[in-house]
């Protein structure tokens, strides 16, 4: 019987207790005294959170197939625990051994949003392990980081031993051998074997190099310490999608998560040029998995797992070149197991309202669109590709197929905007209201059409055109949410328009993290020093302590958001290689701030982006 970490008093006294005894249906259970490698896998946030990312499971299933390797799980415990923890001083543990991961030889942590950095360290603390890397010893794990955040490093830095930049499929082998090699040695020296480590193609060793600074406090330069060392890291990536690890029998949560149902990766990067978004970027070239190996993975997944919902991942699922017959696939075999199917990151059109149709509940669900921007002119500028032609009749298209429900998704401090862009949200949104009224009619309507514009606050992130971008403040950004608001209300319509923003103050925080450098490292710490983790979570959110945070670190929060930068100014990230070169991203900017146009996507036309040196998926198709 295996013995839990947690006493059954303490698992009693917190909320949700199954997030911490493991043991869940296709979690590995090895002999951590048979392998020769010890890691941990940490999400920094709660289970359910954690339980829904794709990347981890198929982490873990790659790292669990070596003998040699027992890869295990950890997530950041909830306040309640985390209280106790500390009171009790009790070290974190991992769900399937339960044993304190400060006993493991690396741990890896996935950063998937800036607003989690607080948990980074709150997983170091819980685990007893030093929460910077200068201060750590022999005796203490090796800390890698990987995910999207990783491709601006700089703000979490100091924390991590290792980065890994790029898709986790392709270097981890590499690092493990290394490891096994070197800790067997008696001289075995950590800083000796990070410095071998910073050698493995897109591993980042944050120690072995050093920054300054110019008058104005923008970056003068960022080397290597050591010649050996790179100057440059390669992103990773994956360049057979039907040859890397997959879990087709992946872990099925206790609790229930906020994705809970069965995932298929149906392919990676996206043919679309967007030019606010980083992950069409830094996940270039688009790359498909083959029809036959996804038929085979969805069999197998659900055999293995009794979910009652399949859900497609990618980026742009309408992109994906066999859809029909994947998805008649799916219908027909989800159908015989009585499974839902979710289809994400569909365009509307006929084709998609066609097969939403058949695995919908029409008058329980609604049809999603993303124009981004509520102009033609700015959708140019973001490089959207949706005319409002595209809009409209995919909204036609909806009503006539039995919907009344729309969402739209838009964002506001885009590059440019004018007052008369803002305006133009509600404006869109009363002209597809208008065209339900126009299409359906009386008899046939289930009621009124119900319109729900969201919009988010753009933040500038790295590796993408507009990096250069400035932002705004928070009161600027709740101006601009009003402006769209009051022009809802004169809107004909506005009694079927619902409006919705996201927190100005976040938005704020976040594009500090994800354009800063070293310099804000300190003040994450503080900020978690004075009690700030969660931050993700609007509950345990604080401005006020960030604001005293940067304060008492004396860091600017203005110096990093509100100035345009300069087209030639160094970055901190400048040092990684995507494959997209700046080059292109200088480019797209100056297209989109000075000739408003669009740029076609990768199957219409290569851009010379310079992704071809990957030799893979679309560019080489």
């Amino acid at each position: 019987m295996r013995k839990l970490f947690l006493s059954d008093e303490i698992l009693m006294s917190v909320e949700k207790s199954a997030r911490y005894i493991g043991n869940e249906v296709n979690s590995v259970m090895k002999d951590p005294n048979a392998v020769s490698l010890r890691f941990c896998m940490c999400f920094p946030d709660v289970y359910e959170v954690g339980m829904s990312h794709l990347g981890i499971q198929i982490l873990y299933e790659m790292m669990n197939r070596r003998e040699d390797v027992y890869c295990e799980r950890v997530y950041s415990p909830w306040p309640d625990l985390h209280k106790i923890m500390k009171e009790r001083n009790l070290p974190l543990f991992s769900l399937e051994t339960q044993e304190p991961i400060k006993e493991f030889d690396m741990i890896g942590i996935t950063l998937q949003y800036e607003m989690c950095y607080t948990n980074i360290l709150q997983v170091l603390d819980l685990a007893q392990i030093p929460l910077v890397s200068k201060e750590r010893t022999k005796k203490d794990p090796i800390i890698i980081g990987g995910g999207p955040c990783v491709y601006n490093p700089e703000p979490i830095a100091p924390f991590f031993d290792i980065l890994y930049i790029g898709e986790g499929e392709t270097s981890y082998d590499a690092l493990f051998d290394l490891y096994i090699s070197e800790r067997n040695k008696p001289d075995y020296d950590r800083e000796s074997f990070l410095r071998k480590a910073s050698k493995i193609p897109g591993l980042y060793v944050p120690s072995l190099y050093e920054v300054t600074y110019k008058e104005d406090k923008t970056i003068e330069s960022f080397m290597p310490i050591y010649e050996d060392v790179p100057k440059t890291v390669l992103r990773q990536v994956v360049t057979d999608m039907d040859v890397s690890p997959y879990p087709t029998a992946p872990l099925v949560p206790f609790v229930q998560a906020i994705q809970d149902r069965a995932v298929l990766e149906i392919q990676r990067g996206c043919i679309r040029g967007c030019r606010f978004c980083q992950a069409g970027m830094i996940y270039r070239p688009n790359r498909e998995r083959s029809l036959k190996v996804l038929k085979g993975y969805a069999e197998k997944i659900l055999a293995s797992t009794g979910h009652d919902e399949i859900s497609l991942s990618s980026l742009s699922s309408s992109d994906y070149t066999e859809l029909p017959e994947l998805i008649d696939f799916l219908i027909e075999a989800c159908n015989k197991e009585k499974v839902n199917i979710s289809l994400p990151s569909l365009r509307i059109d006929a084709f998609s309202l066609d097969v939403m149709s058949k695995v919908q509940d029409i008058k329980k669900s609604s049809v999603t669109f993303a124009p981004e921007a509520g102009s033609q002119r700015m959708r140019n500028v973001i490089n959207k590709g949706l005319t409002v032609d595209d809009i409209m009749g995919g909204a036609k298209e909806a009503f006539l197929g039995g919907w009344n429900k729309v969402k739209l998704y838009f964002m506001l401090g885009l590059p440019g905007e004018t007052e008369e862009d803002m305006k133009a949200i509600p404006i869109l949104g009363n002209e597809i209201a208008a065209l339900y009224y126009e299409t359906v009619p009386k008899e046939n309507r289930i009621g009124k059409c119900q319109i729900t514009m969201s919009t988010s606050f753009f933040v500038p992130k790295p590796f993408t055109p507009f990096q250069w971008a400035r932002m705004y403040t928070p009161d600027e950004y709740l101006h601009r949410a009003k402006v769209v608001n009051d022009t809802m209300k004169e809107q004909l319509n506005h009694k079927s328009l619902r409006y919705q923003w996201h927190h100005a103050d976040v938005t704020v925080l976040e594009g500090v993290f994800a354009r800063g450098d070293r310099r804000v490292a300190d003040v994450i710490l503080y900020a978690y020093e004075h009690g700030q983790f969660f931050d993700a979570w609007g509950e345990f959110f604080s401005m006020e302590k960030w604001i005293e945070a940067f304060d008492a670190c004396g860091v600017d929060m203005d110096f990093y958001t509100m100035r345009e930068r300069d087209i030639d100014e160094i970055f901190p990230w400048d040092f990684i290689d995507v494959g997209v070169t700046k080059e292109f991203f200088k480019r797209e900017w100056l297209r989109a701030t000075k000739e408003e146009r669009i740029t076609k996507n990768c199957r219409d036309a290569c851009n010379a982006c310079g992704c071809m040196t990957y030799n893979c998926g679309i560019c080489i198709r």
